[in-house]
């Protein structure tokens, strides 16, 4: 099952690169304050950045003193890293088997990476391995559809007008760590204390509804394969659904759409 859905989200990734910055970056960027702070980033702190795509969490830590190191499974994300920020540094990696030392970094910092993980469990304990004594992880993803409108729109045009049971790699389930229970018990197990949950409310502005369905289709990977893989009759009343739902959120020249991020963070423990 694991190789399957990682060689999936990988190869979704390099053909996404291009489009995510587009479809999701302006709004998962604004999760990248909380995120850092719950990581505790500051002048001088050594930050793994896991799947950093297009290097906005790098970037922003950089700015407040930071020695960021960016690591991605694909390929065109590093690139397109490397050249938006060319003076920092991009590698190509794998989360799940991180090659670095024992002890290298202050801080480990994944926005919403997790959920593109065949095994999210063991990334978690590879960033625990890579932290210092007291260090500090901090990671985040998608809160349920109903807080997370979006995803609440384009899964109920699916689930009403096509079909939920189509042939994807199986994975871990998409929201598992939205639930604050389980992304705590998740941080225990792989060896961080003091573990802390919290949700970071956002905004999507988009321009119209349409755009909705256009960033899942061209900026994300499991998603867009679901709605790929639909009918093409069942697909045209997927993307009207998709949006008059976002027109309903419509504000004067624009959509404002409630979104939210679910915010999980723990310390590096002094005995191993």
């Amino acid at each position: 099952m694991e190789p399957d859905f990682h060689q999936f989200e990988q190869q979704g990734w390099e053909r996404a690169a291009d489009h995510y910055g587009d479809a999701f970056g302006s709004l998962t960027s604004q999760t990248i304050p909380s995120l850092l702070s719950a990581a505790g980033v500051g002048k001088g702190t050594r930050l793994l950045d896991v799947a950093s795509g297009p290097g906005y969490v790098a970037a922003a830590a950089a700015e407040l003193g930071a020695s960021p190191v960016g690591v991605d499974f694909s390929s065109e994300m590093v690139a397109l890293a490397a050249r938006r920020y060319p003076a920092l540094d991009f590698r190509e990696g794998d989360a799940e088997a991180l090659a670095f030392a024992d002890g290298l970094f202050d801080a480990v910092a994944i926005n919403f990476g997790v959920l593109h993980l065949a095994r999210p469990d063991t990334a978690l304990a590879e960033a625990r391995r890579v932290l210092k004594p007291g260090g500090r992880c901090a990671f985040t993803v998608w809160a349920t559809p109903d807080i997370s409108v979006g995803f609440g729109i384009v899964l109920n045009a699916i689930e009403q007008h096509g079909r939920m049971d189509v042939p994807l790699p199986p994975g871990p389930p998409f929201f598992r760590f939205s639930d604050a229970a389980e992304a705590s018990r998740s941080m225990v197990a792989a060896g961080f204390i003091q573990p802390r949950v919290q949700t970071v409310p956002l905004v999507w502005h988009l321009k119209s509804g349409g755009a909705l369905c256009d960033a899942f289709l061209q900026g994300a990977v499991r998603t867009a394969a679901l709605l790929k893989a639909q009918t093409p009759d069942a697909m045209a009343k997927i993307r009207r659904a998709i949006t008059e739902g976002a027109e309903a959120y419509r504000q004067d020249d624009a959509i404002e759409l409630p979104m939210a991020a679910v915010l999980t963070s723990g310390i590096s423990p002094h005995q191993r």
